[in-house]
C-alpha cells in the first residue's frame, strides 16, 4: 500500500515539475492566459490647453473653472492647491501627473506644471491599442450629395383652417 501510494506521489511531483517548465515558455498557452486586471483612473485629467488658459491674477473660481476642482486642498496651505493624476493600466507604464497651484490670497500666483500631453494626445494613449478607431468624415463629397435621393415634393397649398364648435363669450370687462 504504501509501495502505491509512494509511486503516486512520485508521479504527481515529476508531472508539476513538467508543467513549471512548460509554463515558463513564452508561446505555451498558460503564458496567453492572464487575469483580468481593472484599469484604475483616479484624479484630474488636465492637459496643456488648460494650462495655457491659466494667466496669473485668475480668480480661485476662473481657475476652478479651467481646471476643475482640486483633488487636493491642504488646510493647513490655503493657498496651495494640488491636481493629481493616475492612470494604471494592465500592459502600459503607470502615468502619474502632478500640477501645483499658488495663490496670493484669492489671485493666481503661479503654477507649478510638468510637461503635460494635448488633449488629443492624452486620447490617443488611453484607446486601447488592440483596436484602432478610425476616424470618421463628418461631411459628404460632392459625389455623394449627389448620389443622395431628391426630397420629396411639397404642395405649396395652405393648410386648412382648424374648425371646431363656434362659440361666443362674454366681454370680459365693463
Amino acid at each position: 500500500m504504501s509501495r502505491t501510494f509512494l509511486v503516486a506521489g512520485l508521479a504527481a511531483l515529476s508531472l508539476l515539475g513538467g508543467c513549471a517548465a512548460w509554463r515558463q515558455s513564452e508561446e505555451s498557452f498558460f503564458a496567453r492566459i492572464t487575469p483580468y486586471r481593472i484599469e484604475i483612473v483616479q484624479g484630474n485629467v488636465i492637459t496643456s490647453e488648460q494650462v495655457a488658459r491659466i494667466k496669473p491674477g485668475l480668480t480661485r473660481a476662473q481657475v476652478r473653472d479651467i481646471l476643475g476642482t482640486p483633488l487636493l486642498t491642504d488646510p493647513f496651505h490655503a493657498d496651495r492647491w494640488d491636481y493629481l493624476f493616475t492612470l494604471r493600466r494592465d500592459g502600459v507604464p503607470n502615468q502619474r501627473r502632478s500640477v501645483v497651484v499658488w495663490f496670493d490670497g484669492d489671485a493666481l500666483k503661479s503654477i507649478e506644471a510638468p510637461e503635460l500631453p494635448s488633449e488629443r494626445e492624452f486620447v490617443a494613449g488611453i484607446t486601447s491599442t488592440r483596436k484602432k478607431i478610425e476616424p470618421r468624415t463628418l461631411e459628404l463629397t460632392d459625389a455623394q450629395i449627389k448620389a443622395l435621393p431628391a426630397p420629396p415634393k411639397r404642395d405649396d397649398a395652405p393648410a386648412p383652417e382648424p374648425q371646431g364648435p363656434a362659440r361666443s363669450y362674454p366681454p370680459l370687462g365693463d
